[in-house]
């Protein structure tokens, strides 16, 4: 839901690479919860992402945002939202699989949804195109694409996944610009690659981590 809010607020290339603030907010949440101080890397890693993500808000103007408050604020708290998606249901699915815990989930949290949504008494127009829609963001874009991460997660690690996962937010400013007609800034841009960069740094240095202790 914060990302959708996100998307409708902003569009869905900066929805996206606000969201991929996310492994930044795992590392600062492991970081406090082992206690442990993060390292050279780690800090420039984050001092890229809310740098990056200042860019993208205000273009650089400290007395201005270049979105809404809301647009800000639902962008980061996908963040937040896709930092727990990643952390909590870990045990269990390594317990019961990536695909029973999803369909679990999603079933309970579409009938809590449910008297929040509007949907009943809501009117649907039964056409084609909102069928395809509809179709598009259960099928391809929810339960598919979530069951393929956390299925390559489980195969290849999680260090790895989101690595590849880093081609996402390049994927969302293409087609937002090429279909959506959104309108990008050379500003906007050098935020992107500041909060990409971070989160490859993170990721390519537990990939060399993992590396270093399968060696050993």
């Amino acid at each position: 839901m914060a990302y959708l809010s996100a998307i409708q607020e902003t569009n869905a290339g900066t929805a996206t690479v606000l969201q991929y603030v996310c492994p930044v907010g795992i590392l600062a949440y492991t970081c406090i919860k082992d206690k442990v101080a993060p390292t050279i890397t780690e800090i420039i890693s984050m001092i890229l992402a809310i740098g990056g993500t200042f860019l993208i808000a205000t273009h650089g103007q400290m007395d201005q945002l270049s979105m809404t408050p809301a647009g800000l604020f639902w962008g980061l708290f996908s963040a937040l939202t896709y930092a727990l998606y990643i952390i909590l249901p870990i045990k269990l699915i390594q317990k019961w699989g990536s695909i029973l815990v999803i369909g679990v989930g999603m079933t309970i949290s579409g009938f809590v949804a449910v008297p929040f949504t509007g949907l009943i008494g809501a009117s649907i127009p039964l056409s084609f195109d909102i069928f395809l829609a509809f179709a598009g963001i259960i099928l391809i874009g929810t339960v598919f694409a979530y069951t393929a991460f956390l299925k390559g997660a489980s195969m290849i690690g999680p260090v790895k996944s989101s690595l590849l996962a880093s081609i996402e937010p390049i994927s969302a400013v293409f087609f937002a610009f090429m279909i959506m007609g959104d309108i990008f800034y050379l500003v906007d841009f050098l935020g992107m690659a500041m909060i990409l960069l971070a989160v490859t740094i993170i990721s390519l240095k537990d990939l060399m981590l993992e590396k270093k202790h399968k060696s050993i």
